[in-house]
C-alpha cells in the first residue's frame, strides 16, 4: 500500500475541493487600521470567495465569540460555513477545513507570520492549527 505525507493529501482534497469554494461566503471582522487584513481579504476572493471586511475597533469581542484560544490569536478573524478561521489561512486549509467538516470550533494561524496569504516578506514556516472544546490541534503546516 501506498503511503501519502499529509502535505500531499491535503493539497489532493485541496484541489477537489477548491472549486466548491467559489459561492463560499466569508465574513472578516479587522481592524480598521491593518493593512495586511485587507491583503487576505483580497486573497480570499482571488480565490472565489464572496469575502466581506467588517471594520470594527473590538475586535476581543468577536474573538470571544468565536472561542478563538489567546494563543492561537492572529489580526482578524473570519466566519466561513460556520467555522472560525483566525489569522493568515492559506486556501489549502480552508479548503480541507470544508472537505473534511471536522468536529472543531475553526482553524488558525497565530501570529503573522511573514509570506503567509496577505503577509508581506519572504515566507517563513507556519502552522494551521485546529481548536474547539477538544483543545488545540497541528492541522497543516507551510
Amino acid at each position: 500500500m501506498r503511503q501519502y505525507s499529509s502535505t500531499a493529501l491535503a493539497l489532493t482534497l485541496s484541489l477537489i475541493a477548491v472549486p466548491a469554494l467559489a459561492a463560499q461566503q466569508a465574513t472578516v471582522y479587522r481592524s480598521p487600521s491593518c493593512g495586511c487584513c485587507e491583503g487576505w481579504v483580497a486573497y480570499l476572493k482571488s480565490n472565489g470567495f464572496d469575502a466581506t471586511a467588517v471594520s470594527t475597533d473590538d475586535l476581543g469581542a468577536i474573538k470571544a465569540k468565536m472561542n478563538v484560544p489567546a494563543d492561537m490569536q492572529s489580526c482578524h478573524t473570519a466566519t466561513i460555513a460556520g467555522y472560525g478561521v483566525e489569522g493568515h489561512a492559506p486556501i489549502e486549509a480552508i479548503a480541507r477545513l470544508l472537505a473534511e467538516r471536522p468536529h472543531v470550533t475553526g482553524i488558525a494561524v497565530p501570529g503573522m507570520p511573514g509570506g503567509s496569504p496577505g503577509m508581506p516578506g519572504p515566507k517563513e514556516p507556519f502552522t494551521v492549527f485546529t481548536f474547539g472544546p477538544a483543545g488545540e490541534t497541528e492541522f497543516m503546516r507551510f
